[in-house]
């Protein structure tokens, strides 16, 4: 059934290779980028994948430049590619001897120091893409989507698409066991298996607050310097989003300190053990987790932005801003099919002056309640924004 939910980066994903020699595909692990590539094989000539993580594979490229020349007119995949970070400097060498494009792709699943290996040693060679898991505008199309599993499972696809709300949270538990035991120790960081998961955890207990470092690492016995250092890794392996403060000229005192989002809400309720959408309905953070069902579809399907949050010092607050140049959008999101908007809403608006403003709330049709602010589905806000975005 995975391989059956046509993902919509594919036409990008085309688009690069045929420009670039070398196409970097970037998410988290699991998020289904072998997959895609799978699929587009037909499209790709002689393809030919290797994953960095099969010894097999591995000893395929004990002589890695005499293996790329034999297989100079094929697609070549390197899965996991952030494991040998020394590839990149052997790939800009064989590429200069031959730059046809579309000739290699490499998947990772860490970003930030996989693109300043990938940027200094092959500029100008490179497109980089990244890959989420599952977005709620491909899943909508399918027959019988249901966003409430959507919302409780997360957007993992073996997570969504598991035979049950228990198998999915298995799925989950083993993904976040090996993303701790494993995945952290790959990459290079001694970091203990315990720590990390203890971070996730209280990052999980403030989905959606301001980060407070000084706070988070009292309860860890951890530094302030120690938890910043840790919440980079997390982002850099697509688990946790961060978003800044909007800034605005004005003289009233505004929060500056970055809100922190558990990015798949299926990770986040198995990290607060919530095992069905009953239970996540009677828990404290069912609105915080449709907060970050809805920044985190909006922030990865919206390119060409800039996204951060509002939050004045006496509490006035807009979950998100989406800026631009010359233009502002504000997203406020109630996980209700009622929303109530405070007054704290409306004087936020005052200051931020948004071009146009949409509450984002699990109803079926939209509705304005004043001038540009106007009242939406999720599948329907995203239409919405790729529209007055254009």
């Amino acid at each position: 059934m995975r391989d059956l939910v046509q993902r919509k980066i594919e036409h990008f994903v085309k688009e690069n290779l045929s420009v670039f020699p070398v196409v970097v595909i970037l998410g988290p692990r699991q998020c289904g980028k072998s997959t895609l590539i799978k699929m587009m094989s037909d499209y790709l000539p002689g393809f030919l994948y290797l994953d960095l993580q099969n010894r097999d594979d591995i000893a395929k490229l004990s002589e890695p430049g005499l293996f790329f020349h034999a297989n100079q007119q094929k697609t070549i995949c390197l899965d996991e590619i952030q494991l040998i970070p020394d590839m990149f400097g052997i790939l800009r060498s064989e590429i200069d001897l031959n730059r046809r494009q579309g000739r290699f792709i490499l998947l990772g699943s860490a970003s930030r120091d996989l693109i300043q290996h990938s940027a200094e040693s092959l500029a100008g060679r490179i497109g980089i893409i990244e890959l989420t898991p599952f977005l709620i505008s491909e899943l909508c199309i399918e027959k019988g989507f249901d966003i409430k599993r959507f919302w409780l499972r997360g957007a993992y696809p073996d997570s969504y698409l598991a035979v049950s709300d228990k198998a999915s949270s298995l799925w989950c538990e083993n993904f976040l066991r090996t993303y701790t035991e494993r995945d952290i120790p790959q990459l290079g960081f001694q970091i203990p298996a315990n720590q990390i998961r203890r971070m996730l955890i209280m990052s999980a207990h403030s989905h959606g607050q301001v980060f407070n470092a000084s706070k988070l690492g009292e309860s860890l016995g951890l530094t302030h310097p120690t938890v910043k250092r840790y919440l980079d890794l997390l982002e850099q392996t697509f688990i946790l989003r961060s978003l800044q403060a909007y800034v605005v000229n004005v003289k009233k005192r505004l929060i500056k300190t970055p809100k922190v989002y558990v990015r798949d809400t299926g990770l986040l309720h198995r990290l607060l053990q919530i095992n069905d959408f009953n239970s996540l309905m009677g828990n404290p953070i069912f609105g915080a987790s449709w907060e970050g069902l809805v920044i985190e579809n909006i922030c990865s399907s919206i390119n060409n932005c800039e996204f951060s949050f509002f939050c004045s010092a006496t509490g006035d607050e807009l979950d998100l801003i989406i800026h631009k140049p010359n233009k502002v959008i504000a997203i406020e999101c109630k996980a209700s099919t009622a929303p109530k908007l405070s007054k704290g809403f409306w004087r936020s608006l005052d200051i931020v002056k948004p071009d146009k403003t949409y509450i984002v709330a699990p109803v079926n049709e939209k509705y304005p309640i004043a001038k540009n602010v106007v009242v939406c589905g999720l599948i329907e806000v995203l239409d919405l924004l790729i529209k007055d975005l254009d």
